[in-house]
């Protein structure tokens, strides 16, 4: 980690892993920092996976999250704040570090996020991102972000509390979400069912997003938003595009 070394100890031009999150609702059974411990246990077992020098940052904890409004405990500064905190992070790590990527466990820092690095690789920065998105499997405190919690930390938990919220696919509750938020389309805050989770099944789950983010760190391959593609990705684009299914959602986090 990062914060327990000294800039004495520091190893020049190290890679740097920054994981970023948010503080926002997880509905009635999960604590407020799920993404952020999401992002952070991502981005510590890629420290822990690749070959060489690279430490991880402390998390950004406070992202754009507007789409929560209305729950308790929201924090967010927006995507213009968090844009220009991006790019000051950025040309402030450049003075010391290699190649700096960005660990993403939040949907609605994107907009910032791609902005920040797409500019700053334009001024020569060696910075990237990629996703550890759980929205392939659901979308928000379901099944998926609990099982993970339950294996991560259980006692944030709380199974007693947890309850099924809107499990309708994103492309039917997109306009309503778009318009008034997730309390538009979830009074508890969940777009899933909660209900299911177990540890176990977070372990398996969270070895997944891993594999798949060290797949993106491995291959160096950016696409035109800075962010790190699977080799599956690049070669599917070599090919003609299958005509997308009726009501999939178009450019996901996860791609």
């Amino acid at each position: 980690m990062l914060t327990q070394t000294s800039w004495t100890d520091l190893e020049p031009g190290c890679g740097v892993l920054v994981p970023i999150g948010s503080t926002e609702q997880h509905g009635p059974h999960l604590g407020l920092g799920t993404d952020t411990a999401i992002a952070v246990a991502v981005a510590s077992r890629l420290a822990e996976s690749v070959s060489g020098v690279i430490r991880v940052a402390p998390a950004v904890a406070i992202g754009a999250s507007g789409e929560h409004q209305g729950f308790p405990g929201l924090m967010s500064i927006g995507n213009e704040a968090l844009e220009l905190m991006l790019v000051e992070l950025i040309r402030s790590m450049s003075s010391w570090a290699g190649e700096i990527t960005f660990v993403n466990a939040h949907g609605g820092n994107l907009a910032a996020l791609v902005a920040a690095v797409t500019r700053m690789q334009g001024e020569g920065h060696r910075v990237q991102w990629l996703p550890c998105a759980t929205e392939e499997f659901d979308l928000h405190a379901g099944h998926v972000e609990t099982s993970i919690m339950l294996h991560l930390d259980p006692q944030s938990v709380d199974m007693g509390a947890a309850e099924v919220g809107d499990t309708r696919p994103l492309a039917e509750i997109l306009p309503t979400l778009m318009a008034k938020g997730v309390i538009g389309v979830s009074a508890n805050g969940v777009l899933g069912d909660p209900t299911t989770a177990t540890a176990d099944e977070g372990e398996r789950l969270l070895d997944l997003v891993v594999e798949d983010a060290l797949d993106r760190l491995t291959s160096a391959s950016l696409d035109e938003r800075g962010c790190l593609v699977r080799p599956s990705v690049l070669t599917a684009s070599a090919a003609p595009a299958a005509p997308a299914a009726p009501g999939a959602p178009v450019g996901r986090s996860d791609q």
